[in-house]
């Protein structure tokens, strides 16, 4: 079953063909990993064509995603670390991030706030639909976070968006999911991407 009709759940991911959404060695210099970028060129270069795909990515009412999404580094926080993002991140809305080591809440400029989950992803998202309220709950990333809620039958509408690039290696989309089902509801696209965009199920 998907998630309760307080809210929806949806999540916006940028794959290669070859099923991955962020290469290998990723690092501080390199947070998408190796050739990671290439999956987002059509946010760039492409910024017209492409709006309405990315004015949907940041028009939930609260997100979710992984440490790794988050920060570098896996152990104790590096408290002068805020995020990727500058001083005024996109989300200008509660993101929540999954971890393990417990953080105070973190504010930024143009109205994100960052709260530290470490109780799991069934309590990030009941505090996400409750920051929301009738707005969308979006689940940011990376692929372990994804693959976790769509594993849980918790994210409702995912929209893929494709980059005709091929990776080989790296972080994949879809481990370990289970019985899933998607339903495609749209296709739309550019020379750099297409996006898909599915209903997700359990079977």
């Amino acid at each position: 079953m998907g998630s309760n009709e307080a809210s929806r759940v949806t999540c916006d991911i940028a794959m290669s063909v070859d099923g991955f959404v962020a290469g290998t060695d990723q690092s501080l210099t390199d947070p998408i990993g190796r050739g990671g970028e290439r999956l987002h060129r059509w946010m760039f270069e492409e910024p017209e064509a492409n709006a309405e795909a990315i004015a949907a990515i940041t028009a939930a009412g609260a997100f979710i995603m992984g440490r790794n999404m988050f920060a570098p580094g896996r152990g104790d926080w590096d408290l002068e670390w805020n995020g990727w993002w500058g001083e005024e991140p996109p989300y200008h809305a509660p993101v929540f991030v999954l971890t393990n080591h417990p953080r105070d809440t973190v504010t930024m400029k143009g109205g994100t706030t960052f709260t530290f989950v470490t109780d799991g992803i069934g309590s990030a998202l009941a505090q996400a639909r409750d920051a929301a309220g009738e707005a969308d709950v979006a689940v940011c990333g990376g692929a372990r976070t994804v693959n976790q809620y769509l594993a849980a039958g918790l994210i409702d509408e995912l929209r893929l968006h494709v980059a005709p690039v091929v990776l080989g290696a790296g972080e994949r989309l879809f481990e370990g999911v289970g019985d899933l089902r998607l339903e495609q509801t749209a296709v739309s696209g550019t020379g750099l991407v297409s996006h898909l965009t599915y209903r997700a199920t359990r079977g």
